[in-house]
């Protein structure tokens, strides 16, 4: 009997949402502790990087194929570690990241999915977005900064968008970072207590934390409306950083193995350039 893979075990079913049922420190796909975490992280990166290879190899050879990870989680959850330790193991000349503030004035006159279009990844290329188009039903919904109407058409717009995508040659792979209340509070804290982290605490995080019961909520909708087969949700438990970023790594190893790349032929004549490399 084949093992469950780790997009199979992360994948989020079909159906109400309910994150409160999801357990944060839970590690499906790996019985190993911390230190076991870690060195399997290191030993996928070679697959990792021969993978992204062929991809990029195939988008210079033609190839339409590309990659778009979404990361989203609430504060804390590790958006900024899982770029340095997951996607950190690939050749950055193929990698694109957008992290996504606040939109500007000019960019909400073009319409929510205006400046995501501008930054998605060329052919060849793996795209990271920390933060995304979602942040206009998340962020949006619980600051009531659109009409709940606006709010309500944008789900279906999403779901357009990534279908979209994915018949274009984009493989999109959303990844929700799911932490707990508690485990964000002690990162918080740690911050306060390191002066090395200072700079990553943002007073506004405490009043945020008001708001997790909407923030959750605002989730739950989102992962149920636009969890789809051309793009669904996996929700990766978070609490455990070592877990998230080895979860991460092996979506983007199982997602990146499943385009069947190989390596591009030649477009010249290999037994000349043989030739005239000896003659030279």
């Amino acid at each position: 009997m084949s093992q469950p893979t780790w997009s199979s075990l992360l994948r989020l079913p079909s159906g109400p949402v309910d994150l409160a049922s999801i357990d944060t420190r839970a590690t499906p796909g790996f019985d190993g502790d911390k230190a076991g975490g870690k060195v399997a992280l290191q030993e996928l990166g070679p697959t990792l990087s021969d993978l992204q290879e062929r991809l990029y190899a195939a988008g210079r050879s033609g190839g339409d194929q590309r990659v778009l990870l979404v990361v989203q989680g609430m504060d804390t959850s590790g958006k900024g570690g899982t770029m340095r330790h997951a996607v950190g193991l690939m050749d950055p000349q193929g990698i694109s990241i957008r992290a996504f503030k606040a939109p500007t004035a000019e960019e909400r006159r073009r319409g929510f999915l205006w400046r995501i279009r501008q930054a998605l990844p060329e052919p060849g290329q793996i795209g990271v977005f920390d933060r995304s188009h979602y942040e206009d039903v998340l962020a949006v919904r619980v600051r009531k900064l659109a009409r709940p109407s606006v709010i309500e058409t944008r789900y279906d717009a999403i779901n357009d968008f990534e279908k979209e995508l994915a018949g274009d040659g984009c493989v999109v792979v959303k990844v929700m970072l799911h932490i707990s209340s508690d485990e964000q509070r002690d990162r918080l804290a740690e911050r306060l207590e390191n002066p090395a982290k200072y700079w990553k605490y943002n007073p506004g995080d405490i009043d945020d934390r008001k708001l997790w019961p909407d923030f959750q909520r605002a989730y739950e909708i989102a992962l149920e409306r636009c969890n789809t087969d051309a793009a669904p949700w996996f929700v990766v438990p978070a609490d455990r950083k070592w877990y998230r970023n080895l979860a991460v790594t092996n979506l983007l190893v199982e997602h990146l193995a499943g385009l069947k790349l190989d390596w591009p032929p030649a477009d010249f004549d290999v037994e000349a350039e043989k030739a005239r490399l000896a003659s030279s």
